[in-house]
């Protein structure tokens, strides 16, 4: 079965957790691509929901399938963001930002009660680091940046080639909030906080594709079927 087909399966059980009136945020890329169609079915059956794009991309899908969207100023708390994800790790830590969404993904994830990512099994490892690891900058004082990123990242032990994201055409590749991408091939990161925590040092530095701590559920799908994975985070101790 491909994975195409195993990202729908994912975004098949996802879609059956919402309920009449949510508040939900939309993710980008594939998966979250379908989960849009399935729910746009839902909608044109009945179901009253509204969404938060993370995306123009995102935005443009569910405009075409009929589905209610806002704003995170007109609705600063969402009940559950529904996305993908590049890599996902079996504390359910992720790298995001394939699509070029990362920072708006991470905004609207973080505005929401929960966070559930669906995906197919290629995309689960026993290390994150296999994909190359986005992180977005500003475009002034691009050399600087990303000589800050290669010492800092160095000091946490990653090391390997950080190159600016660029087009088909070979412009730069522009977000959406206007900032660029370098896509950082570090390999296995041995401590994706320590590395997180390193790149908050770096003013020209806007977010990392490390998004830590922040999914609630996983809905994985593969050959052995459609498997959902809860965080497992431990309370704090109460005074």
């Amino acid at each position: 079965m491909s994975a195409e087909r195993y990202k729908r399966q994912a975004a098949m059980r996802a879609v059956e957790m919402v309920e009449p009136g949510m508040r939900l945020g939309l993710g980008t890329g594939s998966t979250a691509a379908h989960f849009v169609a399935l729910l746009g079915e839902r909608v044109k059956a009945g179901l009253s929901v509204v969404c938060v794009p993370t995306s123009r991309a995102t935005q443009k899908l569910a405009e075409a399938r009929g589905i209610k969207l806002s704003t995170l100023d007109e609705l600063p708390e969402l009940d559950v963001t529904f996305d993908g994800a590049d890599e996902i790790d079996g504390e359910l830590r992720m790298i995001k930002g394939g699509g070029g969404a990362l920072l708006r993904e991470k905004i609207v994830a973080m505005a929401s009660d929960r966070v559930v990512i669906m995906a197919d099994e290629s995309k689960a490892v026993a290390k994150l680091g296999a994909t190359k690891l986005p992180v977005e900058v500003v475009q002034f004082g691009l050399k600087a940046t990303r000589d800050m990123i290669e010492a800092l990242a160095t000091d946490v032990g990653c090391k390997g080639d950080i190159e600016l994201r660029r087009t088909a055409d070979g412009q730069p590749f522009v977000t959406d909030n206007g900032n660029y991408i370098f896509n950082c091939d570090f390999g296995s990161i041995g401590d994706p906080e320590e590395l997180d925590e390193a790149f908050r040092f770096i003013p020209g530095v806007v977010e990392s594709g490390l998004f830590l701590d922040i999914c609630d559920l996983a809905i994985i799908a593969g050959e052995g079927g459609v498997k959902v994975y809860e965080a497992r985070r431990e309370l704090e101790d109460e005074d």
